[in-house]
């Protein structure tokens, strides 16, 4: 049995009385604010005014590990402790961003206080930390198979005391929002070293460094995402001083490995709280509707999609827990196998779960009355995000190969 800390219990009594209280009843403002707001991409008064409310009473930057508790008003959360939080802040898709533990800022931060120099924490890190601005990673290009990431192609190139960035990136998540302040950019300053992994640098970018140019934002299943987005952007001549290079050049992919396992975790984790919740609601609706003289709840596929559903939520949530629990124990880098597993069988799992509660749903189930159809499309980007399934699966195959029958090819 994997359980979490009376700490992290105590903030689970905390937080589901925040959602109680100030998320689910103010599910329909927000929807309303959205689609009035003049600035499709803004931040909404609702959200501003209950990140307040969260800042308060210190549910805020939940996300922050142990290891930089300063950070944190809680002091920082074991990968156990935050997954029920982040599982009940994932039953409605912007609760997270309320307290400040919402992608890619969460992991961004992560980057910012791994990685950066004192100086670039307190130009970055302190307002993002603040929730005062928010960020982008720019590593995903239209041209190459980003899945492997040595294939990133904008150029980083050093001109005297400048770094000079000229490539493409798209799929930026939240590079649309207005209160984005900095770009993490991925790009190659050394394409010719014979070590592949040394060729990428990453640099912090100011959005409004000239020579970046939001294209367009960019949809998924037909969603633009406002108020966060993503985006397609050019970099064309974009000069930036040495000092805004992370961690040292030619060090690009290692943070790109640093950062990308707990973001991983932590969309699984949201995710099992819109399966969760779509189940729910899944519950209700077949005891409240009838169809051909009984209730939905009387008919054996319906009592069948249920009781899969159910099932595969414990499986999963299940899995979540053990791999956070190695994470805690061993690292990231160690947990590997159990994050690709995870990031490999939950979205998709949860996608599927999604959709027999939509069809539960009948054709309202498809509509925005309900927050299943969102919910799908957001376990579907899962499953591109941080890496395709593919690719994370070729790479578990191989591992689990070697650990059983040796290392061969």
């Amino acid at each position: 049995m994997i359980e979490s800390s009376n700490k992290s219990k105590g903030l689970q009594i905390r937080l589901a009385q925040f959602m109680n209280q100030h998320i689910y009843p103010n599910e329909q403002l927000y929807a309303e604010q959205r689609d009035a707001a003049s600035e499709r991409f803004a931040s909404l008064p609702l959200v501003e005014e209950l990140k307040q409310l969260a800042r308060a009473e210190d549910l805020w930057n939940l996300f922050v590990p142990p290891h930089f508790a300063e950070h944190s008003p809680v002091g920082g959360l074991s990968n156990v402790d935050y997954a029920p939080l982040a599982e009940m802040m994932g039953r409605v898709l912007w609760a997270a961003e309320v307290f400040n533990c919402s992608a890619p800022d969460s992991g961004n931060m992560e980057v910012l206080m791994k990685y950066a120099s004192p100086a670039q924490q307190d130009s970055w890190l302190t307002s993002l930390l603040n929730g005062e601005i928010r960020s982008s990673y720019a590593m995903t290009e239209p041209q190459v198979a980003s899945s492997d990431a040595t294939n990133i192609e904008l150029r980083i190139e050093r001109d005297d005391d400048q770094w000079v960035l000229n490539g493409h990136k798209w799929f930026i998540t939240g590079a649309m929002n207005v209160q984005t302040r900095v770009f993490i950019v991925m790009g190659k300053s050394d394409p010719d070293n014979p070590d592949r992994h040394r060729q990428q640098t990453q640099v912090l970018v100011p959005r409004e460094t000239p020579g970046v140019t939001l294209v367009r934002p960019l949809t998924t299943l037909g969603y633009d995402d406002a108020p966060l987005g993503h985006a397609e952007i050019e970099f064309d001549n974009v000069r930036v001083p040495l000092d805004h290079v992370l961690l040292g050049e030619g060090r690009g992919f290692e943070i790109a490995q640093g950062r990308l396992g707990p973001g991983r975790m932590h969309h699984c984790m949201r995710l099992i709280g819109a399966a969760q919740r779509a189940l729910e609601l899944a519950c209700q609706r077949a005891q409240n509707r009838s169809t051909f003289g009984r209730k939905l709840s009387q008919h054996q596929s319906i009592r069948e999609d249920i009781a899969r559903s159910f099932s595969e939520i414990e499986m999963a949530r299940l899995l979540i827990l053990k791999t956070c629990r190695k994470m805690d124990e061993l690292g990231a880098q160690e947990a590997r196998d159990m994050i690709a597993a995870c990031k490999t069988s939950i979205p998709i799992m949860v996608q599927t779960i999604i959709d027999r509660c939509m069809q539960i749903h009948g054709a309202g189930g498809l509509s925005g009355d309900y927050f299943m159809a969102e919910a799908f499309s957001y376990a579907r980007w899962c499953r591109q995000a941080d890496g395709p399934d593919q690719v994370h699966l070729m790479a578990l195959g191989k591992q689990v190969i070697e650990r059983f029958a040796g290392d061969q090819d």
